[in-house]
């Protein structure tokens, strides 16, 4: 044996009889919230036939590592609620990790992306909610980006804020997800009992990449878009693509007169690539985020999920709402499947509000786009899973600052606190829905009738945010009042002599309406609430079945820059009709919004 060659393979056998090292999973940590109420599983790796010892609150347990990967399990029996600071004590051999100040409670998972992910300290509120962040028994666990192309069954240390569990004080809770900390806190006040947020959002991502990919194959249209997946994946050459991206930065630098010596150097491998470079790592591609974060702590029990995505599949080209609505069962299915808990509670936040408000004065121009189809699929897929105890759609459209990323997000964690606390926690805190019972054509208006009174917070009479259509499918701004008395006198409500559960609709552009839709634009108008309180916004909805263009295949994109000009296009013809209609009729339009809505 030559000289090398003896030396490597002492090397590799001396390497090969050091014990691993004992480590817990990295989920575990000092100042955790462990689930209450299910059993407390810990686990870990060692070497191969290595005895670990676990101690924890007075309870003692042992396992032996085992297989190549040395893992090993430890149970305890379940807990109540309590802020008693408890320790974890896990040993083996000469080796002991001690982690302390452990409290059991409720635990919740923060998913989606990067709105979800935004932190407490860039919101608008950060002034008045460090100083108030004090809370002992509010802990939080931050996994930033770590999508990956196979399942992990830990999460990279480097990929965890500081390294594990924090908990509240003005000197970390700027780094909180901010809708996790502002559900989360609300929660704990109101129980009086320690909660978790385990925050693994990921800026940019799409739900094609949050789901576990094995639920992908449950249906034609999905298995298509994983088997398109699979066979980029097999396809990829990381080489040339790290040379492709070079060569585009060097030309860029060219156009723009850098100086040759600050050019990019040429990769010696692949080194220059992204996630988002490489197939079924992309946060685009099939559970890619879900493998790195999400899915890498399986076995952590938790209470539930709160979920708040949509910017990236209402981008025209991505814009899939038929997909999405499958993904959307598929994805909570998949979590209740591997967190082994049919009846996980999931509240899913609908996709916010971005871009320029819609306004009366421009309200046919900013109807067109991906966005409401999106929040439509959210709410179905959510329906389509069939637990409306468990599970909720929370619309978000009404939250609106301009921007992709809204700096309002208070709102969004004490809405999700509210649906929580009413059904999952059943308190009294007030929250609840409403849906369209019936839509009626009767002559030149349109009907509806919901299952509550829907009504603006604002002390406002008038529904906004309606738009009807004719046979034509063309969408106009409708004129819309609610149902009145003859008592009520000239829209005096006083004597509350409306009813807020009948809405009337008219348009002197269409002679007979056949199908309405609400809040139906990227950041609609729509000032409808149930029961009229603030916190609950009715979701937008249609009648129509005129649906985005959609293709099975998942390399066709039927909305390009073209298609986008022509809908663009055709917004402003309707605009512009309606704004000459109305003016001319201006007189006849006054009249009959005297009666809109009347009955005898």
């Amino acid at each position: 044996m030559k000289p090398t060659v003896l030396i490597t393979a002492l090397i590799a056998c001396f390497s090969s009889l050091q014990a691993a090292p004992l480590k817990l999973h990295t989920i575990f940590s000092s100042h955790m919230v462990l689930q209450r109420d299910k059993p407390i599983v810990i686990w870990g790796w060692a070497d191969d036939g290595d005895k670990v010892a676990v101690e924890f609150a007075g309870q003692k347990a042992e396992a032996t590592a085992k297989g190549k990967e040395g893992r090993w399990e430890v149970s305890f029996d379940a807990r109540e609620a309590s802020a008693e600071p408890l320790t974890l004590t896990t040993s083996s051999g000469d080796e002991k990790i001690v982690m302390e100040n452990i409290v059991m409670g409720d635990v919740w998972v923060a998913n989606g992306q990067s709105n979800m992910a935004w932190a407490l300290q860039k919101t608008t509120t950060v002034d008045l909610e460090l100083p108030k962040s004090n809370r002992p028994l509010l802990r939080h666990f931050r996994i930033q980006t770590n999508e990956q192309a196979t399942m992990q069954t830990d999460i990279n240390v480097e990929r965890v804020t500081n390294g594990g569990w924090e908990v509240s004080h003005p000197e970390v809770a700027g780094g909180f997800s901010a809708i996790g900390y502002h559900f989360g806190a609300n929660l704990q006040q109101a129980l009086q009992i320690p909660i978790g947020i385990i925050s693994n959002a990921r800026g940019g991502a799409s739900i094609e990449s949050l789901v576990p990919r094995r639920k992908l194959a449950q249906d034609p249209l999905t298995r298509r878009y994983e088997q398109h997946v699979a066979k980029s994946e097999a396809e990829f050459d990381p080489r040339a693509k790290a040379l492709e991206n070079w060569e585009k930065e060097v030309a860029k630098a060219k156009r723009k007169n850098v100086p040759e010596e600050k050019w990019p150097k040429k990769p010696k491998g692949h080194e220059n690539l992204r996630s988002w470079n490489i197939p079924g790592m992309s946060p685009s591609d099939a559970g890619a985020c879900y493998n790195g974060m999400f899915g890498a702590f399986i076995g952590f029990n938790i209470k539930g999920v709160i979920f708040h995505q949509g910017y990236n599949n209402a981008m025209s080209g991505n814009c899939r709402p038929v997909r999405y609505r499958k993904i959307m069962k598929q994805m909570v299915e998949g979590w209740r499947e591997d967190f082994k808990d049919p009846g996980l509670a999931v509240g899913i936040i609908g996709f916010c509000a971005g871009g320029i408000p819609q306004t009366e004065e421009g309200f046919e121009s900013w109807t067109v786009g991906g966005a409401p189809y999106i929040r439509e699929a959210q709410r179905l897929g959510l329906a389509d899973v069939g637990d409306p105890q468990r599970t909720a759609f929370l619309p978000a459209y009404d939250i609106q600052i301009p921007g992709l990323h809204p700096l309002k997000k208070r709102e969004h964690g004490e809405r999700a606190a509210r649906w929580a606390l009413n059904r999952i926690y059943e308190t009294a805190t007030h929250w609840e829905t409403a849906s369209l019972k019936s839509s009626e054509t009767k002559g030149d208006e349109l009907i509806l009738t919901f299952d509550r009174p829907v009504m603006p917070d604002d002390m406002s009479i008038i529904p906004e945010g309606f738009a009807i259509a004719g046979e034509d499918g063309k969408f106009y701004r409708a004129h819309a009042r609610f149902r009145m008395t003859k008592d009520a006198g000239l829209w005096n409500t006083a004597n509350k002599s409306y009813d807020a559960s009948i809405i009337h609709l008219w348009s002197p552009l269409i002679e007979k309406p056949v199908a309405v839709r609400y809040a139906w634009g990227s950041s609609p108008m729509g000032n409808l609430k149930v029961q009229g309180k603030p916190w609950a916004p009715l979701a937008n909805f249609r009648t129509d079945s005129w649906d985005w263009p959609e293709s099975e295949d998942p390399e066709v994109s039927l909305v390009g820059r073209g298609e986008n000009k022509a809908h663009a296009e055709d917004a402003a013809a309707r605009l512009a009709l309606r704004k000459k209609i109305e003016a001319e009729k201006a007189v006849e339009v006054m009249e009959r919004l005297k009666t809109l809505g009347w009955v005898e």
